[in-house]
């Protein structure tokens, strides 16, 4: 007689539900990751205070895009990830001074913006930076005049 393939009430439940991944948990992978980095997208991150054991001051690093007005310039950007992060948006904004469509005169990054806009849970860091430095690229940007190389936003 043929016997019946096995099957856990566990894996079936598995496929009904999501892990939710906790924030420290999610912000440590976010962390590691910046740590390994090789910054060969363009980008960088890590935490602003290495002994930070909340996980919320970030500092993020774009290399500005060839081609563009922000070639050859570094870009230092503060991200803030509150207590509901990742499920609610990161405050970014920018150290450096820059011009560009998706920043206030403040450096803040517009909460309209894209990624920002339009916020999902599986979201990182790293998306939001590299998400950035393609909007230095984009046509609304790229050719952009910029403030002085090194002028910080008070």
């Amino acid at each position: 007689q043929a016997l019946a393939p096995a099957v856990s009430p566990v894996v079936v439940a598995e496929h009904k539900m999501a892990v939710i991944v906790p924030r420290s948990f999610r912000l440590l992978d976010e962390l590691e990751k910046g740590q390994k980095g090789d910054a060969m997208s363009g980008v960088s991150w890590g935490l602003a205070v290495q002994d930070d054991i909340t996980l919320s001051t970030w500092n993020g690093t774009i290399f500005g895009p060839p081609g563009t007005t922000f070639e050859n310039r570094i870009y230092s950007l503060a991200v803030t990830c509150g207590p509901n992060y990742p499920d609610q948006v990161p405050e970014v904004k920018f150290n450096t001074q820059i011009n560009m469509n998706c920043v206030d005169a403040k450096g803040q990054v517009k909460p309209t913006w894209g990624i920002i806009g339009n916020w999902q849970r599986q979201y990182t860091v790293e998306n939001i930076l590299e998400q950035l430095r393609r909007e230095m690229t984009s046509s609304a940007n790229r050719k952009l005049p910029q403030p002085a190389e090194g002028v910080t936003y008070s």
